[in-house]
């Protein structure tokens, strides 16, 4: 295998990884929450839980479907609608938020080491493939943390952490620096943490 596809390969996995480790962080927060929360603004001018899933859901579905074929502001998109309260429970949320993120993964998972060149459009700008995706991987993470910025705020009761909890990071290294050395993906430890 050239070094190339090595790193095209490498690259392809960690960006699954990274984005399953997001998805699992945000839906944790989410799980904290009792349903009525998810649709809580502070003033007219903040976004519920809700409507950040929306917008997230609306980017994947625009962005994804036909990744490499078509633009990926998509005609049908209707942005802005996307920060109205659209929906008003739960159940129908979490299905949204799921179809973004089943679009997202179809389109990622089927990535090729070759493709990773290719030109696509948002909204008529052209991007590699690697740099429409690492656009989304600066995107998704920046929306993850106000959903869970705002889960904390809203919560009631005790916050179970997502990350190292505060006061423990000594503990945390401690605990990996007792290990070999090894190479891997951060979110492995991470993702079954959070399980």
């Amino acid at each position: 295998m050239r070094f190339l596809t090595m790193i095209e390969n490498n690259y392809l996995a960690s960006i699954q990884k990274q984005f399953l480790y997001y998805k699992t962080i945000a839906e944790k927060a989410i799980d904290q929450l009792e349903p009525e929360q998810l649709f809580a603004t502070v003033n007219e001018d903040t976004n519920s839980i809700a409507m950040i899933i929306q917008h997230l859901a609306g980017n994947m579905l625009s962005r994804f479907t036909d990744f490499l074929t078509s633009d990926g502001e998509k005609e049908w998109r209707n942005r802005d609608r996307e920060f109205e309260e659209l929906i008003s429970n739960k159940t129908e949320l979490m299905a949204l938020w799921q179809k973004g993120w089943d679009c997202f993964f179809n389109a990622i998972n089927a990535l090729t080491p070759e493709q990773l060149a290719n030109i696509v459009y948002i909204r008529n700008e052209g991007h590699t493939v690697v740099e429409a995706v690492n656009r989304q991987l600066a995107h998704y993470p920046y929306h993850i943390g106000q959903i869970v910025f705002y889960a904390k705020m809203l919560k009631s009761t005790e916050w179970n952490s997502l990350s190292i909890p505060k006061n423990k990071s000594n503990a945390y290294n401690a605990d990996k620096f007792a290990q070999d050395k090894s190479i891997k993906n951060f979110t492995d430890d991470e993702l079954n943490r959070l399980k």
